[in-house]
C-alpha cells in the first residue's frame, strides 16, 4: 500500500571522527525505516549521535559509511550542488526564525508567496495552520508579542503550510 511505503531508509550507517589516534564513532551501524505519514522522534543521552544523524538525513553531513535513502535517491552517493537541489525540493527545516515585522498569519504564509500563491489564498491557509496549532486567538500577534512556545508553533505551523514531503 502506497501510504505506508518506506521514505526514509537507513542502512548500516556509520559515522567515524578521528580524536588524535583515537576514532570516535557517533553513529555505529545504524539501520532504520520511517514509513509516509509516520512521527519519529529521535531520543538519547547528550553526545549519543541525535544531531549526527538529523545531519545525515538532512545530507548536512557525509556518513563515512553505509546509505541514506530518501523518496528512492541515496542521498549519500549526492554532490553538494545536487543536495541543495534536493533539500530545497523535499524538506523543510522547523526552525522558528520569525520574521519580526510580520504577524503570525504572515509569518506562516511567507513559504506560499514564493511559490506565487495570492495573498487572500495564502493567508486563508495560514490562518487553518494556525488554528490547527491552537493560536486562533494570535493570528495578529507579532513575534515579540507571543511566548516562546508560541512562536515555536508558528514556526510548525509555517513548516506545514506548504505541505512538503519531509519535515525536520
Amino acid at each position: 500500500e502506497k501510504k505506508r511505503e518506506v521514505v526514509i531508509r537507513v542502512r548500516d550507517l556509520y559515522k567515524v571522527y578521528r580524536m588524535g589516534d583515537t576514532k570516535v564513532y557517533a553513529l555505529n551501524g545504524v539501520d532504520l525505516d520511517i514509513r509516509r505519514g509516520e512521527f519519529c522522534a529521535i531520543t538519547g543521552p547528550s553526545g549519543s549521535g541525535k544531531s549526527t544523524l538529523l545531519n545525515m538525513l538532512a545530507g548536512l553531513e557525509h556518513p563515512s559509511k553505509g546509505e541514506i535513502v530518501i523518496a528512492g535517491k541515496h542521498i549519500e552517493k549526492l554532490n553538494e550542488k545536487q543536495l541543495v537541489t534536493f533539500r530545497r525540493e523535499r524538506f523543510i527545516f522547523q526552525s522558528y526564525n520569525l520574521i519580526a515585522t510580520m504577524d503570525a498569519v504572515e509569518n506562516v504564509a511567507l513559504p506560499l508567496s514564493f511559490r506565487g500563491m495570492g495573498k487572500a489564498r495564502r493567508a486563508k491557509r495560514a490562518k487553518e495552520y494556525l488554528k490547527l496549532v491552537g493560536l486562533e486567538r494570535f493570528m495578529t500577534h507579532m513575534p515579540n508579542q507571543m511566548s516562546g512556545g508560541q512562536q515555536q508553533r508558528v514556526g510548525i505551523a509555517r513548516a506545514f503550510v506548504s505541505k512538503p514531503a519531509i519535515v525536520f
